[in-house]
């Protein structure tokens, strides 16, 4: 079994590039220039310095000795929130920068739901003196106020997506009409691992080297680079991708994905996608996503801004359809309660995404001796206002 992209553009029944025809030139420019720039050994070197130097890499892989002790197993934390800007965003925004760069490309844009995709990719224009735009809906710019302000203290213009839900899905959608009004000079840099043919493998493959780093460590840590289980969140599934990624062929992992079921699975108010969803084509690939019977897209919910999206990448979509990857959904309730218990068993204060992946060990049937990696995709403090008004702090 395959788990990657062909040539198409196409995981299995999933993949492509669904774009209007205005849209066709600035993809196609992508696609054809991506994989010769990654490979380029100029281009790994810029790339790996400033994650050395600029980002703090490698994350720690941090076994948390409590929580090991609570679940029965050896329970190890992927450290992406201790990267600069705080999640796991920046990885793909340093490499989508230096790609901009090299297709001569002056303006940014960028979508954002939770502002880490936000805040990543305007620190990364501001680091190569570069125009940037991020849309944000208007509710996530509300919940999120820290986070927009980072943004436009680091010189972003951040524009409010007023239509549908005013979530991601929306900001997404005034990302791409920008796009096809300025195809020449602007390059759109993606936050997931969604969106047409080349950029879910492209994010995938930038984000990748938090698995990478993993199993060096875990094999220095305990004798082997391969754990039990491996889990992350998954909205669009860009971290949880960049977890999965160098396991993926190591069928012995089972391969965790933790979606946002909100106020409950069946409650109308949820992101579970592939519990809910069936396949159809959004924002430019076919996947698996959340619609009505004459294929409308259904709002999602998650208290959590950067799980709050209708459908999830391509890629998951396959792993979920061939069963390589066990795809499960945890409430908004669950996550919040699973995000204090980490801050006061470790001292950690988890983004309320990543909570979801840690309110799943709860529900594991785990032994003494396994070893579990949870991708701690992103840091607490844009969501304390939403833990002060649940706890009452």
């Amino acid at each position: 079994m395959n788990y990657f992209v062909d040539e198409q553009g196409y995981y299995g029944d999933f993949g492509g590039a669904y774009i209007p025809e205005m849209l066709y030139p600035n993809v196609e420019e992508l696609r054809a220039n991506y994989l010769k720039i990654i490979a380029d050994p100029g281009f790994r070197a810029e790339f790996d310095q400033l994650l050395k130097d600029y980002v703090g890499r490698p994350s720690p892989l941090y076994r948390a000795g409590r929580l090991s002790e609570r679940y029965g197993a050896n329970i190890f934390l992927k450290r992406e929130d201790l990267n600069h800007t705080g999640a796991h965003k920046i990885n793909n925004t340093i490499g989508q920068i230096l790609m901009a760069e090299r297709l001569g490309k002056k303006r940014i844009i960028a979508e954002t739901g939770a502002g880490q995709h936000g805040v990543a990719t305007a620190t990364v224009c501001a680091l190569r003196g570069l125009e940037c735009v991020v849309y944000m809906g208007e509710i996530d710019i509300q919940r999120q106020a820290p986070n927009v302000a980072r943004m436009k203290m680091l010189g972003a213009k951040v524009v409010p997506a007023t239509s549908g839900s005013k979530t991601l899905k929306d900001a997404t959608n005034e990302a791409m009409r920008d796009w096809i009004n300025n195809p020449v000079d602007t390059h759109y840099i993606i936050g997931s691992v969604v969106g047409p043919h080349p950029y879910p493998d492209m994010v995938a493959r930038f984000q990748s080297v938090i698995s990478a780093e993993t199993k060096k460590q875990l094999l220095e840590q305990t004798g082997s680079a391969l754990p039990d289980f491996v889990l992350a969140c998954v909205g669009g599934g860009s971290n949880a991708i960049g977890m999965f990624y160098h396991f993926l062929d190591d069928t012995a992992v089972k391969l965790v994905a933790v979606e946002a079921a909100g106020k409950g699975v069946r409650s109308g108010y949820s992101a579970a996608t592939t519990l809910l969803g069936q396949e159809g084509v959004l924002h430019g690939s076919r996947s698996i996503l959340m619609q009505t019977e004459d294929g409308q897209v259904v709002e999602p919910h998650s208290v959590s801004a950067g799980l709050d999206y209708p459908g999830i990448g391509p890629q998951h979509a396959h792993l979920f359809k061939t069963g390589r990857g066990e795809y499960v959904s945890i409430t908004d309730e669950e996550s919040l309660q699973a995000g204090l218990l980490l801050t006061q068993m470790e001292g950690i204060i988890p983004a309320i995404e990543s909570a979801h992946a840690l309110a799943y060990l709860e529900k594991m049937d785990l032994k003494t001796g396994q070893s579990v990696v949870v991708c701690l995709s992103g840091r607490g403090d844009k969501d304390m206002e939403t833990y002060m008004k649940y706890f009452g702090l």
